[in-house]
């Protein structure tokens, strides 16, 4: 493909390379060569404490050791069901090292969905906390035969013991009971670290073999594993660095995705593995702690959800940091939603201009496909442009075979060698999620977007989002742009409801979350208000018949606006 073809190109800041190499090495190897170049250097700081690569290896290699000697084998894989800690990192940089595959469990899981996830993923070792143990696991230990051992794990324990005994004490830690289980062997993570050695298994990874099985969300039907290859990880990683244009061992990251998301768990896997520290957060709703490590470990790099960026701005410790600390922030990165523009200006005023780049990717790509450049021009509402050595093209939505017009929406579909394997043991799945286009593999995304002039992508909407009234498409990421420039709005959603007057049609709700000052008004005279600024501001058909304020609008793990509860 020319350069005439990748129009974007053209918009690239100077240092990268469209034509990317990717080199023939595993993620395992990179993870080797950043702990032999940096040992002495911060791997992570954690409520207090810090630690080197130098000491996180060996932790690492000592769980690896402790897979080898349980019988796993390369290619099995190990559930880690933990938020955001050093025993998270530990218990994934071990299992890749012993060749196994690690696969995130979320925390937020119900027992249901736990057992499902682990049964599907045939996960022979499952890391986990006390409190999940005692509240979740004991419900469906009969349902998960696959799984032989558990690793259990509590929040404070690599803190020290005057801080372990003060949070129990104030209950601001979550503890359980472990107890033993017919046909489980149970070890405490921290007995692991002390009685296994510190020598990693002689095994050999290859680039082609499975590094993880990162579950989608699931918004429709049950959630897919996608299964992504050591080359996926390898790729995504360094067309980011590439993207930067940084050496490794220069940067400190701070975010609120969670590991168990693959945006948290990508960041994770590229600190670890350019010798970067990074911050972590167990808790990404805790505004205030966040602030709190950024003054105190001035980060280079942030990257969160738009939600998490907003719940910063309404904290009045972000807005007095430390100018030192916030010199130091080199880029804000929003992804896995739409950043809207008032947010996006909020934000930039904060940190700096030209610092906030929007960004867009899905688990099956490794997660990035497109990003903003750094120094380059960055348009507000658009995620960028692809990323090295990746192709994007908008295709109609009828039949995915024709490729649509600048400027004109259709079905997003990404090619590159972060694009996942296939969906785990879901070949049917697997055909409808990859398929060919002019003689390459492509993964058909389900957003639909469009492409300007200079290459620059737009994200419209989810597929399954977008609303049919009486033949008009509205798409609701477009509807709630606009509607967030009323100044009552905090957080808004549009849903579809069936119109039982009009079959195949539906009826455009508006889901609001009032800001602070307007909580207290009468909700008629509110609703009024809004509806008559819809009026002015959106075509008939889009604006909503149906407006209902919330106290709080419910957001899925990583901070996203959960439109599948809504609906």
């Amino acid at each position: 493909m020319t350069d005439d073809d990748r129009l974007w190109v053209k918009s690239y800041d100077q240092w990268v390379d469209p034509d990317l190499t990717i080199p023939d090495i595993s993620y395992v190897g990179l993870l080797e060569q950043s702990f032999n170049d940096f040992p002495d250097r911060t791997a992570f700081h954690f409520m207090g404490i810090s630690q080197t690569f130098g000491d996180f290896d060996r932790q690492s290699r000592r769980f690896a050791n402790f897979l080898a000697r349980i019988g796993c084998a390369p290619g099995d894989v190990v559930g880690i069901n933990l938020p955001n800690t050093p025993q998270y990192m530990i218990a994934h940089a071990g299992t890749l090292r012993a060749g196994c595959a690690a696969t995130g469990v979320s925390p937020l899981l119900s027992p249901n969905e736990m057992a499902y996830q682990i049964a599907d993923s045939g996960a022979r070792v499952l890391v986990t906390l006390d409190a999940i143990f005692e509240k979740k696991f004991l419900k469906i230990k009969d349902q998960v035969p696959n799984l032989t051992h558990l690793v259990t794990t509590n929040i404070a324990d690599f803190l020290p013991r005057w801080k372990r005994s003060v949070a129990k004490v104030l209950k601001k830690i979550p503890t359980g009971n472990v107890v033993p289980v017919t046909g489980k062997t149970i070890i405490p993570f921290m007995d692991l670290l002390r009685d296994y050695p510190a020598q990693r298994p002689e095994t050999s990874v290859t680039p082609e073999d499975t590094c993880l099985i990162q579950y989608t969300g699931g918004t429709t039907g049950f959630p897919k594993g996608a299964e992504l290859i050591h080359r996926n990880l390898v790729a995504n990683l360094h067309q980011v660095n590439n993207w930067f244009g940084t050496d490794p061992g220069r940067d400190v990251l701070c975010s609120g995705f969670p590991f168990f998301h693959l945006a948290g768990l990508a960041l994770c896997m590229w600190a670890m593995a350019h010798g970067n520290a990074q911050i972590l957060i167990p808790d990404p709703r805790n505004a205030r702690h966040i602030c709190g490590e950024i003054a105190r470990h001035r980060p280079t790099r942030l990257c969160n959800v738009p939600s998490l960026y907003q719940m910063l701005l309404d904290e009045p410790r972000f807005k007095s940091l430390p100018a030192s600390s916030v010199e130091a922030i080199r880029t804000c990165i929003s992804a896995a939603a739409p950043l809207p523009a008032e947010f996006y200006r909020a934000l930039e005023t904060a940190v700096g201009e030209g610092k906030v780049l929007e960004a867009y990717g899905m688990t099956e790509t490794g997660p990035l496909l497109t990003m903003n450049p750094q120094d380059g021009q960055k348009k507000i509402g658009s995620v960028g442009l692809p990323l090295p050595s990746t192709c994007i093209k908008i295709v109609d939505l009828d039949t995915g075979t024709r490729e649509m017009p600048l400027g004109q929406e259709g079905e997003i579909i990404g090619n590159g060698p972060q694009v996942m394997k296939g969906y785990y043991n879901k070949p049917e799945e697997t055909a409808h999620a990859l398929r060919e286009f002019q003689g390459n593999r492509w993964m058909f995304t389900g957003d639909i977007g469009r492409m300007d002039e200079d290459g620059y992508v737009y994200i419209i909407d989810r597929a399954k989002d977008m609303l049919n009234v009486g033949g008009f498409k509205v798409f609701s990421t477009e509807a709630e742009e606009t509607l967030y420039g009323h100044p009552a709005v905090e957080y808004c959603a549009f849903v579809g409801l069936s119109n039982p007057q009009r079959p195949g049609s539906e009826l455009v709700k508006a889901v609001i979350q009032p800001t602070s000052q307007y909580k207290e008004w009468d909700k008629k005279k509110l609703e009024d208000d809004i509806i008559s600024y819809c009026r002015e501001n959106m075509a008939p058909y889009k604006v909503p018949r149906i407006i209902e304020f919330v106290d709080q609008m419910p957001l899925t793990a990583v901070g996203k606006v959960d439109k599948k509860s809504l609906r």
